[in-house]
């Protein structure tokens, strides 16, 4: 009996044991993330003179002299001052070698400040803060503090934490759903809800996917929104940090995600986010919505997301190793060369390792630009009208917002009104569907057949990368408007002496504002702009004053009157054009010196230039890049010769010989299922089942159909390399 007692008792003790060592594996991995999450909410560096005056200031109900806690509109809500002091008073507090480790009367001040908002649960008009603001904050002083807080404190912090979850308004699939997702997943682990965070790790990594509605597109481009309006930068950025931050700290417990979420998060953060800015590390302004009057939102990103993704995987590492140490600042790292079109968003970017690009347009299948939310984006109704940022170093732009003329984007061809229209106009949809580019991943060029939602305005644009150089043509250009029309070849920070050839010879310009008629170039800031017809041009290089203000009704943006010196320089159309056209070309490395040998010697060639056909060729590169709005012939050169049956666009490389090397072609109107073209020389077998191709004995040349990608890769260019 007592021996079978003795074997019952080993038994329950059997049993606890292996119950405990997997309740101990369950509670290890939680515990590990407590820690984990904890420590990273206390990295921030402790600014020793604010806490300081946070603690001097205080007043007895734990508010701050300055917030006002009444104001809660969108525009307004400076409580979230209040919420970033309680944050800092927690981490200097609670943190390793934090002179405030402890220290009493941090302590009283962290629990007055909090009373304060427990007892008053500030509601913003702006849900975001509802949402995820707010409880970012409530969730990190959770970990942070911990035992600290009372039993009472806890519980109405986590529910104010928990307005952030999964069947809130703002969780809808894209960016918002991973970040609210991610948060309520610390609060469970604040809740040690081993089961909860399971189920939102799941959720976290099904959203990183591919989606025809919002998130991440198939061209690796983001939409927030079902205007279609390109976010990669702002709700797309987040989204892959969101990610990012969960994919790197759950790696070595049971939540870790699979390696095929991994390496799509890799190619997006890649071909998508880094692809978007200048050498992977400064944000194309091009890019930019309603940010780009954010004071502060031009910055060089960090190292941390590229660097957390490169010890996940071995995927990808050398091009992320590139970007860490484009990020870091290493000289010895150089920006890879590339163009990419991101079809489902109307934006392409050019990339060598001495300047990058971007050509920013809008179609029937989109938006150009975001609603100015929250008092945000005042001024952006002409900022996808073609845009054209050229960025060399990547601070060109750096601060031209509060002097910025709005009707003078670079690129763009803008009727000059005499005031902006109302903040309501900001947000048009396109008018034409004929929106795209053609490239092969190296090169590119980009057509645009142009109608202004706002103004009537209409105009056929037409950008040719290359190596070294861009051409810019426009053509078509009518307005039956009585204000002037005008191209902007460029709106930057001024950056030392502006050098013109006109007729009455080379001279460097003083500062002011003129009209200079026969322009030969334009070289200002070692940028060169070269006008092959010569081009009558207003030129703009002097100190300019505005405001942040004036774009930006936030509370919290400056007012106060800011001077620039700035550089404009743009093409005059006159008053109603019907039929006006312009040419010029982009050096982005040049002096007086030598500009002229270098249009020479690249022996750039503009084909075509009228309403059905934009055409150049570069004999130094032996290639070619056409825009066809309508079917027809082009000679290429004495050896080649093309005809397209329909509009679109061609690219062409070619030997010293003439024989094609490569070609390409793209719809950039998504309406067609075939392209069909012809060249007068005879094409090999592709060995790709979309490529058909005919050889004509009788017309002694080959007849090729091409079928085009459809659906959410209509748009997406078709290559052939021999």
């Amino acid at each position: 009996m007592m021996k079978r007692n003795l074997m019952k008792l080993l038994c329950w003790f059997i049993l606890l044991f292996c119950f405990q060592t997997i309740m101990g594996k369950t509670d290890s991995d939680i515990e590990k993330l407590r820690k984990l999450f904890a420590e990273q909410a206390m990295k921030p560096i402790i600014n020793e003179e604010k806490i300081n005056t946070l603690l001097e200031s205080i007043q007895p109900d734990g508010t701050w002299p300055g917030i006002d806690y009444v104001d809660t509109t969108r525009t307004a809500f400076q409580h979230e001052r209040h919420l970033g002091n309680m944050l800092a008073l927690s981490i200097a507090y609670k943190k390793d070698g934090s002179l405030y480790k402890g220290n009493k009367q941090v302590r009283k001040a962290i629990h007055q400040s909090l009373a304060f908002w427990l007892a008053n649960d500030f509601i913003c008009e702006n849900w975001w803060w509802n949402q995820i603001g707010t409880p970012n904050v409530m969730v990190s002083m959770l970990l942070i503090l911990d035992k600290e807080l009372s039993q009472e404190e806890s519980t109405r912090m986590l529910k104010i934490a928990e307005r952030g979850n999964i069947n809130a308004w703002g969780a809808r699939p894209s960016g918002d759903r991973i970040k609210i997702a991610g948060l309520q997943a610390k609060a469970a682990l604040f809740k040690r809800d081993a089961e909860e965070v399971a189920m939102l790790m799941k959720i976290i990594e099904g959203e990183i996917k591919f989606s025809t509605e919002r998130g991440m597109q198939h061209d690796f481009s983001f939409h927030h929104r079902t205007d279609w309006v390109n976010n990669t930068l702002s709700y797309g950025s987040g989204y892959a940090s969101a990610f990012i931050e969960w994919a790197s700290n759950v790696a070595d417990t049971k939540f870790r995600f699979s390696d095929q979420a991994v390496r799509l998060l890799i190619d997006y953060y890649i071909d998508g986010i880094c692809k978007q800015m200048i050498y992977g590390k400064i944000s194309d302004p091009g890019i930019l919505n309603r940010d780009i009057t954010r004071p502060g939102e031009e910055k060089v990103w960090g190292a941390s997301d590229p660097e957390k993704l490169k010890n996940l995987t071995n995927y990808r590492q050398a091009e992320l190793e590139n970007i860490i140490c484009l990020r870091k600042g290493d000289p010895s790292c150089r920006p890879a060369s590339f163009a990419k079109f991101f079809w489902r968003t109307d934006h392409f970017v050019f990339q060598r390792p001495d300047f990058y690009t971007s050509v920013r347009m809008y179609s029937t299948r989109n938006a150009n630009m975001e609603e100015p939310y929250n008092g945000e984006g005042l001024m952006n109704h002409f900022r996808g009208d073609g845009t054209n940022y050229l960025s060399v170093r990547g601070d060109e732009y750096k601060r031209l917002t509060p002097v910025c003329d709005w009707m003078k984007i670079p690129g763009a061809t803008i009727v000059q009104l005499d005031k902006m229209p109302g903040e309501n106009e900001v947000q048009k949809w396109g008018l034409t569907d004929f929106v795209g580019a053609v490239t092969d991943g190296l090169y590119g060029a980009v057509g645009f057949n142009f109608k202004s939602p706002h103004t009537g305005l209409a105009a056929k644009k037409a950008w040719f990368f290359f190596d070294k150089e861009y051409v810019c043509l426009g053509t078509d250009i009518s307005s039956r408007m009585k204000y002037p029309v005008s191209t902007t070849v460029n709106q930057c920070i001024l950056n030392g002496e502006v050098t013109v050839s006109e007729t009455k010879g080379i001279d460097v310009q003083k500062q002011g504002v003129r009209n200079i008629d026969g322009a030969q170039w334009v070289i200002h800031d070692k940028v060169g702009y070269y006008f092959p017809k010569k081009e009558n041009i207003t030129l703009l290089n002097q100190k300019v004053s505005g405001s942040w203000s004036i774009a930006n009704r936030q509370t919290s943006t400056p007012k106060e009157t800011v001077e620039q010196e700035v550089f404009t320089l743009s093409i005059d159309h006159g008053a109603h054009p019907d039929k006006g056209d312009y040419a010029y070309i982009v050096i982005p490395s040049t002096d007086r010196s030598s500009i002229e040998r270098q249009v020479r010697e690249a022996g750039i060639v503009t084909l075509a230039n009228n309403k059905e056909l934009q055409a150049v060729r570069h004999d130094g590169l032996n290639m070619a890049y056409a825009v066809f709005y309508k079917g027809g012939t082009l000679q290429v050169n004495e050896k080649i010769v093309v005809t397209m049956d329909s509009p679109g666009m061609l690219m062409l490389k070619y030997s010293e010989s003439g024989e094609i090397l490569t070609w390409g072609v793209a719809d950039p109107a998504h309406f067609l299922k075939k392209i069909h073209w012809s060249v007068n020389q005879k094409l090999g077998d592709s060995g790709q089942e979309c490529i058909q191709s005919e050889w004509d004995e009788s017309t002694g040349s080959s007849r090729i159909a091409v079928d085009l990608p459809q659906g959410e890769y209509a748009g997406k260019s078709i290559v052939y390399h021999k």
